[in-house]
């Protein structure tokens, strides 16, 4: 099975490290992109993602109220930080994320992150 990811970062350049990190998984593919929080919203309207790598710091709704918007959908998919603000992360287990990493994202950490989503799925 192949599980669909959502990139979600207001940094071009981000998403594209993020892809290319995700190559190195071929259980995981990146089935869209946002740029900020209400275009991921717009975004699992429309479409399904087992997981979504969601930033903090972007314009308009932050990271943490996109993920409490997200945990109302009626079947939310798995949330991971990817962020370069350490002080947050215990506001993000409040939203139910199941990893929280720092930028840059280290090759490491992005496969225990998905190591662990693959568990929930």
């Amino acid at each position: 099975m192949t599980y669909r990811i959502l990139l979600v970062d207001d940094e071009p350049l981000a998403r594209q490290r993020l892809q290319r990190l995700l190559q190195a998984h071929p259980d995981f593919c990146v089935a869209g992109e946002a740029a900020h929080g209400d275009a991921a919203l717009d975004w699992l309207q429309q479409h399904q993602a087992d997981l979504v790598l969601l930033d903090i710091q972007m314009p308009g709704r932050n990271g943490l109220d996109t993920a409490a918007a997200i945990q109302q959908l009626a079947q939310p998919p798995l949330l991971v930080f990817c962020t370069a603000h350490d002080e947050y992360a215990l506001q993000a287990f409040t939203v139910q994320a199941i990893d929280y990493l720092l930028k840059p994202v280290r090759p490491e950490d992005l496969t225990r992150a998905l190591q662990r989503a693959g568990e929930w799925l």
